[in-house]
């Protein structure tokens, strides 16, 4: 089965989650833009919606959705994201494309985390897709330094530039063996805004398309 049929079947299984008068956060990325064009077919189940990046604003008012900010709405009925990896635990890397920090904060954010992906994201250990960290620009060689000091290799996403302001660094070769522990230990590095693992705040459903359909795991 084509890999966009397996997002699409995602995006359409998690629509069954968003119950009527739901403040619903909206994730980033490929599975997402499907999500966003099935959310009018729901239309009449969501109170308010807050968006992770401009890129998904633009395409949720695009599919004619109000989208308010976080600020605005407290917190979230539901998030709904992909993943560029999602092990058994339902811990996450993200931000292959950039917005990992207001998509950290929208999951944080929710009562629950609906996150969507196909099957080829699913991995026994994190770490083969390049870790994403955003960081301050200022300091994004000190943190390359130390990150090469816990044998990763980082490589600036060169003209990339987050929502944020800020740079991201993809860090390669850097099996995550103990998600928990890594993001903790990263997040103490002066420098660094957002690690893009999703450990201490995983999901709460997994959704996984494959060729026979939608399979769920819980946390």
């Amino acid at each position: 089965m084509d890999s966009s049929v397996k997002k699409r079947n995602a995006a359409q299984a998690a629509l069954e989650f968003i119950e009527p008068g739901t403040i619903l956060g909206v994730g980033s990325g490929s599975t997402v833009q499907h999500l966003i064009e099935l959310l009018p077919n729901v239309r009449d189940r969501i109170d308010k919606v807050a968006s992770s990046s401009s890129v998904t604003t633009g395409l949720l008012e695009h599919a004619g959705f109000e989208v308010s900010s976080l600020n605005d709405v407290g917190d979230l009925d539901m998030y709904i994201d992909g993943a560029d990896e999602a092990n058994k635990r339902l811990q996450l890397i993200k931000g292959g494309g950039g917005a990992l920090t207001r998509e950290k904060v929208l999951a944080e954010a929710a009562r629950r985390f609906v996150c969507i992906v196909d099957d080829s994201k699913l991995v026994g250990m994190l770490g083969e897709f390049p870790l994403p960290i955003e960081v301050l620009p200022m300091a994004q060689a000190f943190v390359a330094r130390k990150l090469v000091k816990l044998r990763g290799q980082p490589v600036w996403r060169e003209g990339f530039v987050t929502d944020n302001g800020n740079h991201i660094l993809d860090v390669h070769d850097f099996p995550i063996s103990n998600p928990l522990e890594m993001e903790t230990r990263l997040n103490q590095i002066p420098g660094i805004l957002t690690v893009g693992i999703f450990a201490h705040r995983p999901a709460d459903v997994l959704l996984i398309a494959d060729d026979s359909g939608v399979r769920e795991l819980r946390g």
